[in-house]
């Protein structure tokens, strides 16, 4: 393709060294992303550099010696699953409210979320809806430009709406896109962003007084702690999260937080018994039937063959050799829509075919998680796929 003429640097963003991590978390060489770059130029009919220019490119993006323009940051933000924040350094515009100057413009903002119909409510659930249903399939990492543009309609609403009976549906629905927001940063590696999304589904779901999500993003944010290193202390936030909702949220959520609190005490030395005991309780409490979504929150996607991978899972974690049938059972009826699920599952695989020394199924089942996480552009099952190859 020929040569796109990249303009000035009037009016750019200051680079730094996201470009760097962001492609360096995948696995890509620089080769790679120039090819990724062109392969996301035919599929979308839009003109790049040459292959030559791209080259150059990519490297003085990295050093600093050439602002990323718009255009190729768009295609860099879908690539590579960050923000503009993260890309270039910058503050990130997508979630920066307009500056409100004077009391009729802000007057006008609080009319017109006043004006916040049941029926937009909806609209904003549906499109959470959409992107969960992508992010499952597809992965998120194309997925971080609608999700930003969506979390900051979502807290425009909620910020100049005055009124509880406007917030609380407004909240609800924020706190139950900013959880899946956050998750898909922990899928793509951004565990800062993850925690702020985080944050901002906690304080959502207390304005929504609504105690199943707040001990559901309470639960999901443990896990940042878990993977940074600290999983006595995201133990520590699940039995808060359990606390929080007692007996008050429904037995598929009871389930989903005991197997939570299973998964990471497995991740602490000396909490085995703690971990048996949690899966116990999710067990008890999983409704009978096929049905996997909660009808009192969405989010939750909890049935009793998800939680035969999730225990399989934490035998595995626990070096019990009884995972891999727990495992096999989940691999027969995994949907096939969720192909991260399917990585993760293959990569519980590999651990369980590990820790009984059968190396050839581990091999096997390792290259599946391997192709798996590369489709969805998973840096979490990418980075558990790496750790897992170094031990065989």
């Amino acid at each position: 393709m020929g040569k796109a003429v990249i303009g000035t640097n009037a009016g750019r963003w200051p680079v730094s060294s996201g470009l760097r991590s962001a492609r360096t978390a995948r696995g890509w060489s620089q080769e790679r992303l120039v090819r990724e770059i062109e392969r996301y130029a035919r599929q979308h009919v839009t003109d790049v550099a040459s292959t030559a220019s791209l080259r150059v490119y990519v490297s003085e993006w990295e050093n600093g010696k050439r602002t990323i323009s718009d255009r190729y940051a768009e295609i860099l933000r879908r690539l590579l699953g960050v923000t503009d924040s993260e890309l270039r350094g910058g503050v990130d515009a997508g979630a920066v409210l307009p500056v409100v100057d004077g009391y009729d413009e802000l007057l006008s903002r609080i009319d017109s979320a006043s004006s916040v119909s049941g029926s937009m409510v909806k609209a904003f659930n549906d499109q959470t809806e959409v992107l969960r249903t992508m992010d499952r399939q597809m992965g998120a990492s194309g997925l971080v430009d609608q999700m930003t543009g969506h979390l900051a309609r979502l807290e425009d609403a909620l910020n100049f709406a005055v009124l509880p009976s406007t917030r609380r549906p407004v909240a609800l629905a924020l706190a139950g896109a900013s959880t899946l927001a956050a998750w898909q940063a922990i899928d793509s590696g951004a565990v800062e962003r993850a925690w702020r999304h985080y944050e901002t589904a906690k304080r959502a779901a207390h304005d929504a007084e609504a105690p199943m999500y707040l001990a559901h993003a309470m639960a999901e944010q443990a896990y940042v702690l878990c993977e940074a290193g600290r999983p006595a202390l995201g133990v520590e936030l699940v039995r808060d999260a359990q606390r929080t909702l007692g007996q008050a949220g429904s037995p598929r959520l009871r389930a989903w937080l005991h197997a939570a609190e299973a998964e990471i005490c497995a991740h602490v030395p000396g909490m085995a018994d703690d971990s048996r005991r949690a899966l116990d309780a999710a067990m008890a409490s999983i409704p009978p039937g096929p049905e996997d979504r909660d009808p009192d929150m969405l989010s939750i996607f909890l049935n009793s063959a998800h939680l035969t991978r999730w225990h399989g899972n934490v035998l595995a974690l626990l070096g019990d050799e009884g995972a891999v049938t727990s495992l096999y059972d989940a691999l027969e009826v995994v949907d096939p829509t969720f192909v991260r699920a399917q990585a993760g599952l293959h990569a519980d695989l590999v651990q369980a075919h590990l820790v009984r020394a059968e190396y050839d199924d581990a091999h096997t089942h390792l290259r599946q998680a391997r192709l798996l996480a590369s489709r969805t552009g998973s840096v979490r099952q990418r980075r558990r796929v790496d750790l897992l190859s170094a031990r065989l």
